[in-house]
């Protein structure tokens, strides 16, 4: 919450009497302390914590990100997402052999309004057939759902192998016309 005293109080009042006590209100210290003092039977709980912010770019890439790029460069070049490359915003990674070799990455790339796009998914040749790249594709894809509505990708339709990742994370394929062999594939929330 944040605002005047004089505000957050009686507000704080009322939506304890509908919500109850499970009701926490959250806020800067000085205004929860102000709304403590005047809201007989609240109390301050647990210990302070920050809520932390920048407008400022997070600047070189940091851990999957990082640890992506020798991976692409050696197994899939050719890959229209890659770690700095524009519209890919974020990636997610599996890591193995005591966190140090990342295994499997998947990145969302491309999402506009009403779709998520997930891209970029690569599994290490030594890791492959563990179900590695479904598991980062399926954690991609999840939050796209729950961002989007629906999520999408492309994939090589000759790839009999990713195809049927992709299936089992709840992916249905629509062909689509060159390049290629591309099909176009994709998950609506709700499954």
């Amino acid at each position: 919450m944040s605002g005047a005293v004089r505000d957050a109080v009686p507000l704080v009042r009322d939506v304890l009497a509908e919500a109850g006590p499970a009701y926490r209100p959250f806020g800067r210290a000085e205004l929860i302390d102000a709304v403590v003092r005047g809201v007989p039977g609240t109390r301050a709980g647990g210990p302070p914590f920050l809520r932390m912010e920048t407008a400022e770019r997070p600047g070189p890439a940091v851990g999957v990100e990082r640890d992506a790029v020798p991976l692409f460069e050696r197994h899939f070049p050719e890959s229209y997402a890659q770690p700095g490359r524009p519209g890919v915003r974020r990636w997610a990674g599996v890591y193995g052999g005591g966190g140090r070799a990342l295994l499997a990455v998947a990145a969302d790339a491309w999402s506009a309004v009403g779709c998520g796009f997930v891209a970029g998914v690569l599994t290490a040749p030594g890791a492959r057939g563990l179900g590695l790249g479904a598991a980062v594709s399926r954690f991609v894809g999840d939050a796209l759902v729950r961002d989007f509505g629906r999520v999408a990708l492309m994939v090589d339709a000759a790839g009999a192998a990713a195809v049927a990742a992709y299936e089992r994370v709840g992916m249905r394929g629509v062909r689509s016309g060159p390049p290629r062999s591309v099909e176009y594939a994709y998950l609506s929330g709700g499954g």
